[in-house]
């Protein structure tokens, strides 16, 4: 593992916004650190014992790893957390000549930052786009994964509402920061978000990101043949889908899964929801105990 450095491209008032969110969020004692791998430079920002077991966190799209400052310190206490900045998303991490176009060169770079870190079994988290990548790479190396928690997973076990996508078309097609704004303020209800990293959030959108790789759900039979402890927490008032479809649809699909319904939360506002982090947390430490 290398040491940190500053990446080869975003703009100014996007990377201050993200440290600040760092100092100002994220437990005293956090290291940042860059692994490199075949597709570029990957920024982890860490906390808890160095001897502990390893927690990989993952975030959803043009969240970046600081999103997870709610979990940090509470699952830091009997992991070693890892919150990764995907390559070519918004964040500190730096796409290579080698760009990732398909599951299976999300697949390599994962082995490459697992390699990088040289501790496995290791627990995987992600919450939305970042579950669908987790649930991808529990499949594609179930060995190497001692652990799958899945927050609010999008593309795993059912698709979108037509009214999320809807909504969401103005921000993906011309990003800007009111377009952003404006869809979270309708995915969450009004929910207060916290104004530090909700400034990263707007800034975000100005970031120059690649074209996410997407394809299609897991097929029944690969998830019932996934042999690895799973939780999948779910928002109980997110619009990206049916909650209780997706918990029943886990349920009857994945042998070794747990589910819950967090009432109160949308999709967005998770991991980072005040009034939920409390439960999030509870839940995610339990499971990873008993995982271990």
């Amino acid at each position: 593992m290398t040491s940190t450095r500053q990446p080869a491209t975003g703009d100014a008032a996007f990377l201050a916004a993200y440290d600040e969110v760092i100092t100002a969020k994220w437990p005293a004692g956090t290291a940042r650190s860059d692994i490199p791998t075949p597709y570029g430079t990957t920024r982890l920002n860490s906390h808890g014992p160095e001897d502990a077991p390893p927690l990989i966190l993952l975030p959803g799209g043009g969240a970046t790893s600081t999103v997870w400052y709610a979990q940090a310190a509470e699952l830091g206490r009997t992991h070693r957390v890892h919150a990764v900045d995907l390559v070519g998303e918004p964040g500190r991490s730096t796409p290579g000549e080698r760009p990732i176009r398909t599951v299976d060169d999300l697949n390599a770079w994962l082995d490459a930052v697992l390699d990088g870190l040289g501790a496995e079994p290791t627990a995987l988290c992600g919450h939305s786009y970042g579950g669908w990548i987790a649930l991808r790479y529990a499949l594609h190396a179930p060995r190497r994964v001692g652990g799958l928690v899945l927050v609010d997973p999008t593309g795993c076990f059912t698709g979108f509402r037509p009214g999320y996508l809807l909504h969401a078309l103005p921000m993906l097609l011309r990003p800007n920061p009111v377009r952003t704004r404006a869809f979270l303020d309708w995915e969450t209800g009004g929910a207060a978000l916290d104004p530090v990293w909700l400034r990263l959030r707007e800034a975000a959108a100005g970031f120059p990101s690649a074209r996410p790789v997407t394809g299609p759900r897991p097929s029944p039979e690969a998830l019932r043949a996934l042999d690895v402890p799973a939780l999948v927490l779910l928002a109980g008032q997110g619009r990206a889908h049916d909650a209780d479809r997706v918990a029943a649809t886990a349920n009857r699909l994945l042998p070794h899964a747990e589910t819950a319904v967090l009432p109160g939360v949308s999709h967005h506002a998770l991991p980072l929801h005040g009034p939920t982090a409390a439960e999030l947390n509870r839940r995610m430490a339990q499971f990873l105990d008993q995982a271990r």
